[in-house]
């Protein structure tokens, strides 16, 4: 679609962007938000730094590289690479938030922001901020509290009282969000988006690790994290049938696989355990559409794009209550929300696996819930009428 009378000019500052998907749903919520808001009308510019892990991404720097039709900026972080700074991004920011009608914000407690903040007050160019579920309390706590509280009060304050509105993705989001006592005199909540391809429709995978896998497994898939509470899943797998496997698919940045892999041990399940690491876009899809459930058990999220995901493939969900998407599982009737226990968690897991009636009835009602409400289409439409009403 060519822009409209009503087209914006629209900036999203982020630290990391894609090809970084070992950083997970915020990578992809990104892209397919700003995607989408191209097939609107839009014109669209991401800002990001290049860091992907240790390293950085084979792109193209200070320079505009079109990725569908969103026009994205890579600078280089050589220090402070724990915050994202970026010196390249610091001399460019000024002209990049000039050329915009709104810019959006996609992280807490790093440089970026921080950076884009300020200039868009200077500048009087309105600005949001999505915290992508950072700014939770116990994450505060068990994640560089000093450091956090730090910021907190010499920076994020401000820019949360400042911002036109701050992007929440669940209503576990907002209470979280309230309950720091943070500036809300405008939060929005609007859910993340996917858009799934039908499984039927999938291009061939050349890959010998589908013909590797067992017949049934239920899947987790995301970065091993110490919040996504796979220690419990691993539990639960010594009470559901022996011939169902789980398949635990992620990158492992925070280095817990060797003791994840020797809780397995120790419950004698690990020969049904398959650890497959980071998998591409198209392994992701397959494996989806291929497992009995999927399983998202965490202490904390303030969505769960795999959730959306899942759902809009037709594969089953199971879901802890604390991670934000539980709200549209129960709402589509898509799975099972369980507390993140062993327990409650091989139940639910068994009970899809032996019902196939039951599995089938969450099969379609979550593809129907996905499509009905969760493309990124309408996605970004509803954030586009949000920036508009920032703009008055």
């Amino acid at each position: 679609m060519g822009e409209s009378d009503n087209a914006m000019r629209i900036l999203h500052v982020t630290p990391t962007y894609l090809p970084a998907t070992r950083y997970g749903g915020p990578i992809y919520s990104v892209h397919g938000l700003a995607r989408a808001q191209v097939a609107l009308g839009h014109k669209v510019n991401v800002v990001c730094t290049s860091v992907d892990g240790p390293n950085d991404s084979d792109v193209v720097h200070e320079s505009l590289v079109d990725m569908d039709g969103v026009g994205v900026h890579y600078y280089r972080s050589r220090f402070g690479r724990r915050t994202y700074y970026s010196g390249g991004m610091r001399r460019a920011m000024r002209q990049a938030v000039a050329a915009a009608d709104i810019v959006h914000l996609h992280s807490v407690f790093l440089w970026p922001t921080l950076c884009a903040a300020r200039v868009a007050m200077a500048m009087k160019i309105p600005y949001v901020v999505s915290p992508r579920g950072m700014l939770v309390a116990d994450l505060i706590a068990d994640r560089g509290r000093l450091r956090k509280k730090m910021w907190l009060a010499l920076f994020e304050r401000r820019t949360l009282a400042h911002a036109a509105w701050v992007h929440v993705t669940s209503l576990r989001e907002e209470q979280a969000y309230r309950e720091l006592g943070l500036p809300s005199h405008h939060l929005v909540r609007v859910s993340n988006g996917v858009d799934a391809p039908a499984c039927d429709d999938l291009p061939h995978a050349s890959s010998n690790l589908l013909a590797s896998l067992p017949d049934r497994y239920v899947l987790y898939l995301g970065r091993l994290s110490w919040k996504k509470r796979i220690d419990c899943l691993i539990s639960a797998m010594v009470d559901v049938p022996p011939d169902l496997h789980l398949v635990v698919a992620g990158p492992d940045d925070e280095s817990l696989l060797p003791k994840l892999q020797q809780f397995a041990c120790e419950h004698g399940v690990s020969r049904r355990i398959h650890w497959v690491g980071q998998v591409d876009s198209d392994l992701r899809w397959h494996l989806l559409c291929r497992a009995s459930s999927l399983v998202l058990i965490s202490s904390n999220e303030n969505f769960g794009n795999v959730v959306a995901e899942a759902m809009a493939v037709g594969c089953p969900v199971v879901v802890s209550g604390q991670v934000g998407a539980s709200e549209i599982v129960a709402k589509a009737n898509a799975g099972i929300v369980v507390e993140a226990t062993p327990i409650q968690t091989a139940r639910a897991i068994a009970s899809i696996a032996l019902d196939k009636t039951r599995a089938a009835g969450y099969c379609e009602a979550g593809r129907h819930y996905a499509r009905e409400h969760l493309s990124w289409n309408s996605i970004a439409s509803q954030l586009c009428q949000h920036y508009a009403l920032a703009q008055q």
